[in-house]
């Protein structure tokens, strides 16, 4: 792992954190592919149940580090370039969260501007600090959010609410950010909360919440008929599998759930 990204992890939970303190961990191409290469390393541990994204020093990321792309059209183009994935690599390092098959929550303080505040966008779960500060800042340099935006802010705020956010770049703090929908809550520690949070989900069967994802991710916004039929598959899926009999089981007899896998 580069010095733009450090990932830790035990116990099922992977601690991923933005390095690059003295920036207030803007991103750079380095920080780009070192998140890429972060997600990458995560889709292929089987080990890892939980992922919790946080940011070294003052803040989260307070977005784009304009300066280092100030050599020319070149260098965006390079971020802009699309894999065969039909991703390209500032989608990635945003959606990229959503295509892992594990629940991903983002412990936001300070400062998530910009690209900052779509890399959290792209958690399954955000847990904000008093001090956070949020926006869609990319219209302040004359630019729209196109890092996956349109694949995360709209299941969170109603469309108005995202074209005002868009249109102004306005500043919000944490108190409205949760208002609007856009996180589970504040905590004074919100990187602590999270690491509660994690061990929480870590005590469910692994199948079930991998599952869980799967469902609200893939069938939020299919017609109708689609939805009900992959709940169904899932739900077939899991239901007598060894990890939703020990469920049971562990119900039953009033003791912790020992998971399988």
């Amino acid at each position: 792992m580069t010095d733009r990204v450090q990932v830790q992890i035990h116990d099922g939970i992977a601690d991923v954190k933005l390095s690059r303190a003295d920036k207030h961990n803007a991103i750079d191409r380095a920080m780009f592919d070192a998140i890429a290469d972060a997600i990458a390393r995560l889709a292929d541990d089987e080990t890892v149940r939980v992922v919790i994204l946080s940011g070294e020093g003052a803040s989260f990321c307070a977005g784009l580090d304009v300066a280092s792309f100030a050599a020319g059209p070149e260098a965006i183009g390079e971020l802009l370039q699309r894999d065969d994935d039909g991703l390209n690599l500032a989608q990635r390092v945003c959606l990229g969260w959503q295509r892992l098959p594990i629940p991903v929550i983002a412990a936001v303080h300070g400062k998530a501007f910009g690209g900052g505040l779509q890399i959290a966008l792209g958690a399954d779960i955000r847990l904000f600090a008093p001090d956070a500060q949020l926006s869609v800042m990319e219209i302040r340099w004359g630019i729209i959010p196109d890092m996956g935006i349109t694949r995360t802010l709209r299941n969170l705020v109603s469309v108005d609410v995202a074209k005002e956010l868009s249109f102004t770049g306005r500043i919000i703090d944490a108190g409205e950010a949760v208002r609007l929908g856009l996180g589970a809550g504040i905590a004074e520690s919100p990187h602590e909360a999270a690491m509660d949070l994690a061990r929480e989900i870590c005590a469910k069967s692994p199948d079930a919440v991998r599952a869980a994802k799967k469902l609200f991710n893939d069938a939020w916004y299919p017609d109708e008929l689609g939805a009900l039929e992959l709940e169904t598959e899932l739900q077939r899926q899991l239901l007598f599998s060894p990890n939703q009999i020990e469920a049971v089981q562990a119900n039953l007899e009033k003791r912790d759930p020992v998971w399988k896998g």
